[in-house]
């Protein structure tokens, strides 16, 4: 269990399997296509969480970090 901080000041536990595809994020973006099943539920989790946020580019799906201030 690890807790971040969003950008809103708000405190947000994040569970074991989110901590982890969290940390593939540093400072790119991920395709949709690039995460396993499983990974794409958990992607889709941290978006709802406002962690993660969904992008458009060059007709496929991406995901990447929400960037702290």
């Amino acid at each position: 269990m690890k807790i971040i901080e969003l950008t809103n000041k708000v405190l947000l536990p994040l569970n074991n399997e989110e901590t982890s595809l969290l940390e593939k994020f540093e400072s790119t973006s991920i395709a949709k296509s690039q995460l396993s099943e499983r990974e794409q539920v958990i992607a889709n989790q941290l978006t709802v969480k406002d962690v993660l946020v969904r992008t458009h580019e060059e007709g496929k799906i991406h995901y990447k970090k929400v960037q702290s201030n």
